[in-house]
């Protein structure tokens, strides 16, 4: 596993929308909710499409995650189709395979500055944020969980984050500020789809909730390095 893949890990009939009016009204109910994002927690799934032979993966399981400083960490436990542990700060990602006892851990070097933008898209990230790092236009609506979602297509304007993604999808429900889908254009012609449900936020979580908590005889392995 490269460490731009670890890097990236997140339909009704479209209604066609005045595209300015539903992006600012969107974006400004980023800006609003924004200062006051800490923390989601809820369902989450992915689901990579591999283009060139056509084919879905899929894996399961739950989200957490905290933004502190301006920061975020997360902590994602994996139970379909294999038991797996995902912990993501701005400097390291790391991965722990239960099944073997090891943890893989790969620093993010230079995509450092990246790991924040990705990961606070659509959770955290103000709407002035955003229309600065992506050209944003909204894509029509949809309907998901029985609710009308607004669909944004963010294009990235800076060429080192070029390198990793093309375009990104934002579904953002109607009178909120978050993200309930999320999908990303590889250069390659793949995508990844996130999906989340059930989200809490702000529901106080703690530091440690975002812990990866490791048994006190796990080997480490440094890939790439």
């Amino acid at each position: 596993m490269t460490t731009k893949n670890v890097f990236f890990w997140a339909l009704a009939a479209t209604i066609p929308l005045s595209a300015a009016e539903t992006t600012q009204a969107i974006l400004a109910r980023m800006d609003a909710s924004a200062p006051s994002f800490k923390s989601v927690e809820g369902g989450y799934r992915r689901v990579k499409h591999t283009a060139i032979i056509n084919d879905d993966s899929e894996e399961s399981g739950t989200l957490r995650m905290m933004k502190t400083g301006g920061k975020a960490r997360v902590l994602i436990d994996l139970t379909k189709p294999d038991k797996k542990l995902y912990a993501l700060d701005q400097n390291k990602v790391e991965i722990y395979f239960p099944k073997i006892n090891t943890v893989q851990e790969y620093d993010l070097g230079k995509q450092k500055g990246l790991v924040d933008q990705f990961l606070l898209l659509g959770f955290g990230s103000s709407g002035k944020d955003l229309a600065k790092n992506y050209d944003v236009k909204a894509a029509g609506e949809e309907t998901i969980d029985g609710q009308p979602t607004p669909r944004l297509e963010l294009t990235p304007k800076s060429d080192k984050v070029k390198e990793y993604f093309s375009k990104v999808e934002v579904w953002i429900p109607a009178g909120a500020a978050h993200a309930v889908r999320q999908k990303v254009y590889e250069k390659s012609g793949d995508t990844m789809t996130f999906a989340y449900s059930n989200l809490k936020l702000n529901s106080g979580l703690a530091d440690s909730a975002v812990d990866l908590k490791l048994p006190p005889d796990a080997k480490r392995e440094f890939p790439g390095k």
